[in-house]
């Protein structure tokens, strides 16, 4: 063999034994790094809550309507002219106030002849009478006979007739004069003026002058599921169920009312029974028409295992919250819940008194996943 191919021999040894040994090498070093403990999953921050037992109202919410508590079309009992409207529309008004005047001229001429004309009865009314004395000494006399007392009689109770019908002509006068002038018969607020100054008015008239609407007090209709009457009706029984009401959106304090009314049948094509409620309104703060959120009260659960409403999930098995163990670890439970109150959710079965649940941070959770609590949070009362 030549001494170049030696050469060349000599040089390919030499690489292949180095590259062997870096093999080796890297291989151990491979073989050493899997050989090391692997690191754990890092505690996911959360905040909790502790599950709590205390007394919580049992409720029926609704969507309810606000409506007047007595509403009155105002009318004419005259016909006539109106020559003042004593209001501003939209206005508050009290009991008795002057809402319009109608032009009471025609009605003061008719009153003054009627009183005329109860003094002229009046008068023959007297004349009859006396003369009804005299017959009656010369009969007691026998210069009269009976037939002619009779008539002078007879005239005398004719005549009082006639100045009782007159009489009553100026009642009626006076009355047809008073109601030229239009009072408002409750507290309320007025609407819109429908016919104004200026305009003839008719006691027959269709359409009102003004309509008045009494806010306080004030009444809400709602309906509730058909299979809420017996348990509505049996605590009613025992005394009066209080009613909330809140305007949508409101950061208002809800109104307290009380049930008034359960209607008399169930509405077959809705299946609801309609209720009412009566409220102070003091504040104004419901008005006629309005939308609100009603909560019927119908009695205090004392033992209810209250929890934030985000702390409860829905998976594809049912609801289910996570809770905190002792090892600081998280353990899916299945709930049953009973009912939403507000923020709170009242749980009937999987959780008890004091136990940890997580209200954030569910959604990096697993089960005995780690837990780093962030911020503790509380259920609210």
């Amino acid at each position: 063999m030549s001494k170049p191919n030696q050469l060349i021999l000599a040089g390919l040894a030499a690489t292949a034994l180095v590259a062997g040994a870096f093999f080796t090498f890297d291989g151990a070093a491979l073989r050493a790094q899997s050989a090391k403990p692997a690191k754990g999953a890092p505690a996911v921050p959360v905040s909790v809550t502790t599950v709590a037992q205390q007394s919580v109202a049992v409720r029926i919410a609704a969507i309810g309507n606000v409506e007047a508590y007595a509403t009155v079309a105002l009318k004419s009992r005259v016909d006539g002219q109106i020559v003042e409207v004593a209001f501003k529309e939209g206005q508050r008004v009290a009991k008795g106030a002057v809402l319009f005047n109608i032009d009471p001229r025609p009605f003061e001429a008719t009153l003054r002849q009627a009183e005329a004309n109860l003094m002229r009865d009046t008068a023959q009314k007297e004349q009859t009478r006396s003369q009804e004395r005299r017959y009656q000494e010369l009969l007691q006399k026998h210069f009269v006979s009976k037939e002619a007392y009779a008539q002078i009689r007879t005239n005398a109770d004719a005549a009082e007739a006639v100045a009782l019908a007159s009489r009553a002509a100026v009642e009626n006068a006076k009355l047809q004069l008073e109601y030229c002038t239009i009072r408002s018969p409750l507290d309320g607020f007025v609407g819109k003026v429908l016919l104004q100054m200026g305009n003839m008015v008719r006691a027959s008239d269709a359409s009102p002058l003004v309509v008045i609407n009494q806010v306080q007090p004030i009444s809400v209709n709602f309906a509730v599921p058909e299979q809420f009457l017996p348990s509505i009706r049996a605590h009613r029984a025992k005394g009066q169920l209080q009613v909330e009401a809140s305007p949508p959106n409101s950061d208002k304090v809800a109104a307290t009312g009380t049930l008034s009314f359960i209607d008399n049948n169930v509405d077959s094509t809705t299946g609801t029974i309609k209720l009412k409620a009566v409220f102070p309104n003091k504040d104004s703060a419901l008005w006629p028409g309005q939308f609100v959120n009603t909560s019927l009260k119908l009695y205090d659960q004392s033992d209810a295992l209250v929890v934030p409403s985000q702390s409860v999930l829905t998976g594809p098995k049912g609801q289910y919250a996570y809770v905190v163990k002792a090892d600081m670890t998280a353990e899916v439970r299945t709930v049953e819940v009973d009912r939403v109150d507000g923020d709170n959710t009242i749980v009937s079965k999987g959780l008890t008194k004091g136990e940890t649940v997580v209200v954030r941070g569910q959604l990096r959770l697993s089960p005995g996943a780690k837990i780093m609590i962030a911020k503790p949070a509380t259920a609210k009362p």
